[in-house]
């Protein structure tokens, strides 16, 4: 037999409210108002207009796939789609400045 609890009850039966109860606001923004980190990095300046657009191409393909991981064929054939085009010789290697 189990013994019932005499003190207070300390559960509420009521859903907890997702007020953060230490500055009073909505924690949640709601579906689609939350930034992805993408757009965040973007929108501080830590991701250039270049690169914002190929991550989001990327992305858009993975959705329109269903790719989670492309193949390096596939992200070149975004790249090419994005417009790119080899028009110089090779640069120097990012690692190894100097070496051919």
């Amino acid at each position: 037999m189990v013994e019932e609890y005499p003190g207070p009850e300390k559960r509420k039966s009521e859903r907890r409210s997702a007020i953060d109860r230490r500055l009073g606001l909505e924690r949640r923004r709601g579906p689609g108002r939350r930034r992805s980190d993408t757009r965040r990095e973007a929108e501080e300046g830590e991701m250039s207009d270049e690169l914002l657009e190929f991550v989001l191409a990327i992305d858009d393909y993975k959705r329109a796939n269903n790719r989670p991981f492309p193949a390096w064929s596939e992200v070149f054939e975004v790249i090419k789609y994005l417009g790119y085009r080899k028009v110089e010789a090779r640069g120097e290697h990012i690692d190894h400045p100097g070496d051919d």
